[in-house]
This record gives C-alpha cells, sequence and structure tokens, in this order.
C-alpha cells in the first residue's frame, strides 16, 4: 500500500482507488446479497466475514511481519467505508478486529503481537474491545473491573458492556483497575481469550441498528490469565486505550461516510425512476436541493476522514482533534444524509422493502459509540490546534 507521503493532500493514491474498486466489487457481490436478512434476523453476518477473510480484507491493518496486509490507515478506511456502504453490521468485521488489536500494536511485547496477531492475521481469530461497563461509559476512568495480581499470573473480575462482536471474537482486549488509588493511572490492559475459564457472555442485546453484530455483556468470573499477556506495562492501559481512540474514531467516520454514501446512491437512483406529476421528482428542484445538500455534507464528511486517516499513519501531533472531528462530523453527517434519504422515497422509505431505513437506524449508532459526540466536541475543544 501507498505511504502517508502519498495522500498528503487528502487524495487516494492509485493503490487506494484499485482497493476501492476491488472492496465495491467484493462487497456487491458477496455481502450486499445478505444484508437485508442479516439486519431483519439479526445474525453475524458470517458470508461477509468469510468473503473478507477470503480476500485477506478482515484486518488490513495488521504488519506484514505476522502476516498482515500491513495496509496504511487510509487503506482501511477504505474498505471499512466501502463494506459499509452495503451493510454496516459486516463493516463492524475490519473496525473492531482493528480496534481491539490496536492495543496490542501499540503497546504490546513483540511476543504478544506475535501471539495474537498472527491468527488474527491468517483469519483464524477475531478480536473485540472491552472498555466500557455499566457504571462506566463516558466516564472510562470510573471503571470497576480488577485485575489483581497472584504469582505470576493476574486474575480478573468485573462486567464489561455494549463490547462489539462478543461472543463471536476469540480475543478481548480488557482494560481493568489493578491499582485503584490511581484512578486512570491505576488502569492496565490485558489480553483475554475466549475459552478462558470464567469468561462468559449475556444476551445479545435488541438494538436499533446494525443488527447482525452482536453487542453483548462480557463476565470476568476469577478469570485467571498469564502476567505476560499483560498490554505494556503496570498501568498504562487507560494512556493506551485513549491512543487507540484516537486512530479507530477514524474508521467509525469511515464507516459513517460508508452508509451515507449507500444512502445516497439509492436515494439517487430512485429519484430518477420515481415520477409524480407527469415527470421524475429528482427533476423537481426542491429534491435537487436536498440532493445537493447530501452530496456537499458527504465529500466534506470524507475529506475530513481522509485527512484524519493520513495524520493518522504519520501518527501528527493533532490527531486527537482530528480523529474526534473527522468521527463527529461524519456520524452527523451521515444521520441527515440517511434521514433525507428516507424522506426522498417517501413512504416507501419507511418500509423495510427498502434499505434506506435500515442505514437510517444503522447510522445513529455512529453518533454514539468511541465516544458520545456530545464528548467528541469536549475532546476537540480541548485539543484546538
Amino acid at each position: 500500500m501507498a505511504g502517508a507521503a502519498d495522500f498528503d493532500l487528502y487524495r487516494p493514491a492509485e493503490e487506494h482507488d484499485m482497493l476501492r474498486d476491488s472492496v465495491r466489487a467484493l462487497a456487491e457481490a458477496k455481502i450486499a446479497p445478505h444484508a437485508a436478512e442479516v439486519d431483519e434476523d439479526a445474525r453475524f453476518p458470517q458470508e461477509a466475514h468469510d468473503a473478507l477473510v477470503a480476500n485477506d480484507l478482515h484486518a488490513v491493518h495488521v504488519p506484514e511481519e505476522f502476516g498482515g496486509a500491513g495496509a496504511d490507515a487510509l487503506a482501511s478506511v477504505i474498505v471499512i467505508e466501502e463494506v459499509a456502504r452495503v451493510c454496516a453490521s459486516s463493516s463492524l468485521i475490519p473496525a473492531v478486529n482493528k480496534l481491539g488489536s490496536l492495543p496490542v500494536m501499540l503497546s504490546g511485547s513483540p511476543e504478544l503481537q506475535a501471539r495474537y496477531l498472527a491468527p488474527l492475521a491468517r483469519g483464524e481469530a477475531m478480536f473485540s474491545y472491552c472498555l466500557s461497563e455499566p457504571d462506566a461509559g463516558s466516564d472510562a476512568g470510573g471503571m470497576k473491573t480488577r485485575a489483581v495480581r497472584d504469582g505470576d499470573t493476574y486474575v480478573l473480575n468485573g462486567v464489561k458492556r455494549w463490547i462489539t462482536n462478543a461472543g463471536v471474537s476469540d480475543y478481548y482486549t480488557v482494560m481493568a483497575v489493578t491499582d485503584p488509588e490511581k484512578r486512570t493511572r491505576g488502569i492496565s490492559a490485558f489480553v483475554v481469550e475466549k475459552n478462558d475459564p470464567g469468561v462468559s457472555f449475556g444476551a445479545p442485546e435488541k438494538k436499533l441498528g446494525i443488527k447482525g453484530s452482536p453487542t453483548r455483556e462480557v463476565y470476568l468470573d476469577n478469570v485467571r490469565i498469564p502476567a505476560d499477556r499483560m498490554i505494556g506495562a503496570e498501568g498504562t492501559g487507560f494512556a493506551t486505550a485513549m491512543q487507540t481512540l484516537d486512530h479507530t474514531r477514524i474508521t467509525i467516520a469511515a464507516q459513517a461516510i460508508g452508509i451515507a454514501q449507500g444512502a445516497l446512491d439509492y436515494a439517487k437512483g430512485y429519484v430518477q425512476e420515481r415520477k409524480q406529476f407527469g415527470k421524475p421528482i429528482g427533476e423537481f428542484q426542491g429534491v435537487q436541493f436536498m440532493l445537493a445538500d447530501m452530496a456537499m455534507k458527504l465529500e466534506a464528511a470524507r475529506q475530513l476522514t481522509y485527512a484524519a486517516a493520513a495524520k493518522s499513519q504519520r501518527v501528527d501531533s493533532d490527531l486527537t482533534f482530528f480523529g474526534a472531528a473527522a468521527k463527529c462530523y461524519a456520524s452527523d453527517a451521515a444521520m441527515d444524509i440517511t434521514t433525507d434519504a428516507v424522506q426522498l422515497l417517501g413512504g416507501y422509505g419507511y418500509t423495510r422493502d427498502y434499505p434506506v431505513e435500515r442505514m437510517m437506524r444503522d447510522a445513529k449508532i455512529t453518533q454514539i459509540y468511541e465516544g458520545t459526540n456530545q464528548v467528541q466536541r469536549i475532546v476537540m475543544a480541548r485539543n484546538l490546534p
């Protein structure tokens, strides 16, 4: 893949354009046909997972030294964007694989990286991220999950909530308190495996959207793991978690612009076919204004997201601001665009026979997870460039 310098002006290099074409073709052929059923039945999109793994698109961010594609941040954005264009639930496979494994990439020992990134790259395992708890959402520092040292092991107890792909993923990056007196500086990160004794899962949440991606609680009941599964040094987990979100909020922006693009594409086709008063409704100025605004917001969101991806690749000093801005702006735009798409289809848009109502429901979560957009505005205000 091209290096960050190739998209300093926020325009994809030729290799990125080729990647987009190949992912779009795959998504339309192998993922789109199942999207409505996945949503209706609230089932994991296994067909999408298998197609992404078969084409090495399930975790393109994993470095080549561990058998991954070694793709840059913009390539990850493009993969997620193009999958989300047809199925938001399926786009959470590459997005959450990156979210869950990035702490290991950023702070894990070489041995830990080799142990967990290689199976991820081969498609033998998925990764999830366990930060939130029932009483610790936006206030992640208020978590209660404990990890107590016992010889050369740690024993974990607690509950994690809103965990994407829980029960499907094999590996979990878990944040837990190792020193309650130090608050955020007393939080450490660990890799927990699905089959570790004491790990169990709650019932799937009944959600408004992204129904094909299971969201469940993760229960840790005296889970004993080797001390070498700690990610980084003791007490550095919170810093790793926040550093991770600086990068992965951009993948939520990618998901948002993908959903919005899918809604705009469908609405644009519909207004060219739907006739009222003797002509296509797309010829009416009011409809044209709506489409123009939708396209304008989408392109602004895409350029901001690509700019943030370039900064993620370079780890620029203003990444925190740009990651929050891209996620916040793109998700707000996606909610506006998908809502307008439903409006353009009229009564048909309100039915499940057409995909735009699903896209509107899917878009909503992008304003909430990985930090609500109200929190993003606080982050931006504290990190003004």
